[in-house]
């Protein structure tokens, strides 16, 4: 492996690579041999990617398409919506350059009775980049609409959204500091700078598997990233190196993964 601090990537995120880089938009669905001979070249067994493929088919991320006695893999309309969010964070800065200075403000209340709901929101909350500041006070340097994912949990009822910007001696960079862990976000982004640093990915196989890896590792670290302007940030943000890195990395790999996912992941038709 590159470098040394190896993070925990689940299947999961490896599938959702795969399928992001060589299904999304493309109307096309991919042999489910030719995804688990994908992941297996990643030191993932049969029936680890099987298992976690079931459960991607339950949660309506993906559907099977039968050939004869061959199985393929598509895109649901849910599972398409899931992963062009996550290439639209994968393919933007992890530094706010055009903010406005004003501050969007979310409170909610989910009643006992709907706790997984609640868990959903927070997780949901954070993908959005909102940090909680205060109990049931979550804060955003950003205007992302957070409405439709308040309504897909049926929770618009419970929540109230406000634009506001700091006043008195509120101070934006500490609001910052006490929303979101910034040195573990920034350690995160220093590790990702030892591991691929050296451009090779030593270790890792193929181009393809590196490609893979390279995704599904960068979408853990930007998960956790509120996307925040340098006024709030600590010099030297270490987040805009490690981008950087990430971009050239994956271009250099774009062409060679191709033509061996080519290879690999026989296609069909999405119906």
């Amino acid at each position: 492996m590159p470098g040394t601090g190896e993070p925990a990537v689940r299947p999961e995120a490896l599938l959702l690579t795969v399928f992001g880089d060589h299904v999304l938009d493309r109307g096309v669905a991919v042999s489910t041999g030719g995804v688990i001979a994908a992941l297996d070249r990643l030191g993932v067994g049969e029936h680890a990617t099987r298992a976690t493929l079931s459960r991607m088919v339950r949660r309506d991320l993906l559907h099977t398409v039968r050939r004869g006695r061959q199985a393929f893999l598509g895109l649901t309309g849910h599972g398409t919506a899931v992963l062009r969010d996550g290439q639209r964070r994968l393919d933007g800065d992890v530094v706010d350059r055009h903010w406005d200075g004003r501050w969007t403000l979310l409170t909610f209340s989910v009643p006992e009775t709907r706790r997984a709901d609640r868990y959903a929101l927070r997780t949901r909350l954070g993908w959005f980049g909102f940090g909680p500041l205060r109990s049931g006070l979550w804060v955003s340097a950003s205007a992302a609409d957070i409405a439709p994912a308040l309504a897909e949990l049926d929770l618009l009822d419970h929540a109230e959204v406000f634009r506001a910007e700091p006043y008195l001696w509120t101070d934006p960079a500490r609001i910052a500091r006490e929303a979101w862990d910034l040195p573990g976000i920034a350690a995160g982004y220093e590790q990702f700078l030892r591991r691929w640093g050296g451009g090779t990915g030593a270790g890792l196989g193929d181009d393809l598997c590196c490609r893979i890896r390279l995704g599904a590792e960068w979408l853990l670290l930007i998960r956790r990233d509120p996307v925040l302007p340098p006024e709030l940030l600590p010099p030297d943000w270490p987040g805009t190196r490690a981008a950087a890195l990430f971009r050239a990395l994956r271009q250099r790999w774009t062409g060679p993964a191709e033509e061996l996912a080519g290879e690999l992941l026989e296609a069909i038709v999405a119906e």
